[in-house]
C-alpha cells in the first residue's frame, strides 16, 4: 500500500487591505449621513420652549423629523410635501416599519392646525410613535 505523504496547509495571512477599505467606507457613510441629520434640524423653524425640552444633537436611526413652518408648509428630508404626499410617504413606510418613530418640528408660530393636520396624516398611515420637538427655555440674565 502506497500512501501519500500528508502536506501540512499553511493558514493563509489575514488581509488587511479589505478591511481597512470597509473601515474607510463605514468612516464615510456615518460623516456624510450626520451631515444631512443635522441639516434637518438647522432649518429656519423656532419649535417651543418647555421647561424639560432639549434640542437633541443626535437622532436614532430611522427617525423621521417632519418640519412645520410657520405658513403650513410641510418638509421631510429637505422636501416639500403636501399632505397627500406625507400620508402616501408615511404609509409606505408604516408597511414595513410598523413602530416607526416621527418627530414633529413645529414652528412656535405656526398655526395649530397645521400640526393637527399632521397628527391627523399620521394617523391615517398607522404612526403612533409620535414625538414633539422642543427646546429649553432661554433664561434671561439677572437684571441689576
Amino acid at each position: 500500500m502506497n500512501f501519500r505523504k500528508q502536506h501540512s496547509i499553511e493558514p493563509t495571512p489575514m488581509q488587511l487591505a479589505p478591511l481597512v477599505d470597509v473601515l474607510f467606507l463605514l468612516v464615510i457613510f456615518f460623516a456624510v449621513t450626520s451631515h444631512y441629520a443635522k441639516n434637518e434640524q438647522v432649518m429656519d423653524i423656532s419649535v417651543p420652549a418647555a421647561d424639560e425640552g432639549e434640542e437633541k444633537e443626535s437622532r436614532n436611526v430611522g427617525e423621521i423629523i417632519i418640519n412645520i413652518k410657520s405658513a403650513g408648509e410641510i418638509i421631510v428630508n429637505g422636501q416639500e410635501l403636501t399632505e397627500e404626499e406625507l400620508l402616501v410617504k408615511l404609509r409606505n413606510i408604516a408597511s414595513i416599519y410598523k413602530d416607526q418613530a416621527v418627530i414633529l418640528r413645529g414652528d412656535e408660530v405656526a398655526d395649530y392646525k397645521y400640526v393637527i393636520n399632521v397628527l391627523n396624516t399620521c394617523q391615517k398611515a398607522g404612526i403612533w410613535n409620535i414625538a414633539f420637538a422642543t427646546r429649553k427655555p432661554e433664561t434671561e440674565a439677572p437684571k441689576n
